[in-house]
């Protein structure tokens, strides 16, 4: 193995919480919950400025991080339980440690398919079409999972094979993911240093191919799971602690990654077909939002009865067509 003067050191055990005292009250909080926080943030303020800048009401995306973030966090538990089930079902276990996510264990994939719920749920409270927010999410998804995959490099978590890369990363020799035999100085793939990487490169190429080919209509979220996807499939592939569930010899969480490349295809796919245009709102019609200060003319307004249908699609490019795809929503 590689000497450990040719390596990345990983943060002591101190970094893990950082102790707040506060009114006499003495707090512990999970590093790893700040760079979830973190990201969230990010992802929040960036989605709104795409939303709005398509037309959406600003703040509206609020709605969406309420019922995504409790769904995805309730999903992700979930997930990582279910594919982990030897960790808390066994004689003696404590049935209360599935609900102890500060103590670790929560599952992109689970997050994924619970927070989409969630978006679905106020994607029909909000008028905002599923697809378009989906869009506007898409790299700041991205990016707030590559700034949370610093919370696993604190908690020592999401490494891989063991290797003789000069980059290879030092673990505490008493983590329970290292498979027993090994020598204590041996170093390990960093598998979160290299998810950021992918992330952060998908990021630029999620907003070049939107810029370039104007993506809408679900499409830049498709290529968000082609990409994820694609990544996610090696790095589950060579990480030390897979899923306990394998089909064919491979863990349940490639599969997920190649479900999530696959799901991505047929949505770019199906979604070009159905909308060859652009949008003509990120609104369902009759609940599209109007700017307070927007000036409407009586006379050069619609009636009710000359609205088209959604399903009445004008071909892209034709004159004054304000729709330029048919839409379901």
């Amino acid at each position: 193995m590689s000497s450990w003067y040719a390596s990345i050191p990983s943060p002591g055990p101190e970094w893990q919480n950082i102790p707040i005292d506060l009114f006499g009250w003495h707090w512990r909080i999970q590093t790893y919950a700040i760079m979830i926080l973190i990201g969230i943030v990010v992802a929040v303020l960036w989605t709104s400025r795409r939303l709005s800048k398509r037309g959406g009401e600003p703040g509206v995306v609020l709605d969406f991080t309420l019922w995504a973030v409790v769904l995805g966090i309730i999903g992700a538990r979930l997930y990582h339980v279910f594919t982990h089930p030897g960790d808390y079902f066994y004689a003696g276990a404590n049935p209360l440690n599935i609900f102890a996510i500060w103590e670790g264990g929560n599952a992109i994939f689970g997050s994924l398919i619970g927070g989409a719920v969630g978006v679905l749920i106020a994607s029909r409270i909000t008028g905002v079409r599923f697809w378009s927010f989906a869009d506007a999410l898409a790299p700041a998804l991205l990016l707030a999972q590559a700034i949370g995959r610093l919370g696993n490099y604190v908690n020592q978590e999401l490494f891989g094979l063991p290797t003789n890369l000069p980059w290879g990363l030092q673990i505490d020799a008493g983590n329970k993911a290292i498979p027993v035999g090994l020598p204590d100085d041996t170093l390990f793939q960093p598998l979160f240093l290299y998810e950021i990487i992918w992330n952060v490169i998908g990021v630029i190429v999620i907003l070049a191919l939107e810029k370039k080919f104007q993506l809408r209509w679900g499409k830049t979220l498709a290529v968000y799971l082609i990409w994820y996807g694609l990544g996610r499939s090696y790095l589950e592939s060579i990480r030390i602690d897979p899923s306990e569930f394998n089909i064919l010899g491979i863990p349940t969480n490639v599969w997920a990654a190649f479900l999530a490349v696959v799901l991505g295809i047929v949505i770019f796919i199906v979604q070009t077909r159905r909308h060859p245009g652009l949008e003509p709102s990120v609104y369902r019609p009759g609940r599209e939002w109007v700017r307070p200060d927007a000036e409407v003319d009586s006379d050069d307004t619609d009636s009710d009865d000359e609205v088209p249908d959604e399903d009445d699609g004008v071909p892209a490019g034709s004159s004054g067509a304000k729709a330029t795809s048919p839409s379901n929503g």
